[in-house]
């Protein structure tokens, strides 16, 4: 049985634990687009707490709803160069970050003109980096869908095995965050992690 998801923006803990838990994941881009969600946002751990970031989208106006495949990027705000910053800030004091740098500085620094195109090679690039083979494809028709791991504020609270974060002396340890802290804290033991955390 094949499920699915929506491809989010640098996918969170939960997310992540998931799709490494599957053979295929069929990465589902025909819904009608929905604001407030983790399409296009992610959380990092920055040096004042949780820090979101978020992509700003073309709303195009017209009788019908945008599908996700459709939204297209909105680069006039400079949110490549302001989300960059933020990731450098974050992290580059974690053991990983300069490992991993030279993977992700490229995404924010040349253009993708939609939203899932970019954030399906953001997942792909992350899959690469923590050897997990998944198979990921797309859009074809599925049994299953999991709606939940792209809602913007799920009902309950998640709770991730502990990790070392690097503000964690400061504020604690936060749950389910961007993959991207799991990456740049613990490096090649990220895909173990994932394995481990997934119920």
């Amino acid at each position: 049985m094949l499920a699915g998801v929506c491809p989010a923006y640098l996918p969170n803990i939960k997310y992540m634990s998931w799709v490494v838990s599957q053979k295929k994941v069929v990465l589902i881009t025909g819904n009608p687009y929905q604001k407030q969600t983790f399409r296009n946002r992610t959380e990092i751990y920055g040096a004042n707490g949780k820090l979101k970031l978020s992509i700003p989208v073309v709303h195009k106006k017209g009788p019908q709803r945008q599908i996700d495949r459709e939204v297209e990027i909105h680069y006039g705000k400079g949110w490549q160069k302001d989300h960059w910053k933020s990731l450098e800030a974050s992290y580059r004091s974690s053991p990983f970050f300069e490992f991993y740098e030279d993977d992700f500085y490229p995404f924010y620094h040349q253009k993708f003109d939609q939203l899932m195109d970019f954030n399906i090679a953001l997942i792909q690039k992350i899959l690469t980096l923590i050897d997990a083979e998944v198979e990921l494809v797309n859009d074809q028709k599925i049994t299953e869908e999991v709606t939940d791991l792209i809602i913007a504020k799920p009902h309950g609270i998640i709770e991730s095995p502990h990790y070392p974060q690097v503000f964690e002396s400061k504020h604690g340890f936060i749950n389910n965050l961007s993959i991207l802290d799991l990456l740049f804290n613990l490096g090649p033991q990220s895909l173990e992690y994932l394995m481990e955390s997934n119920p």
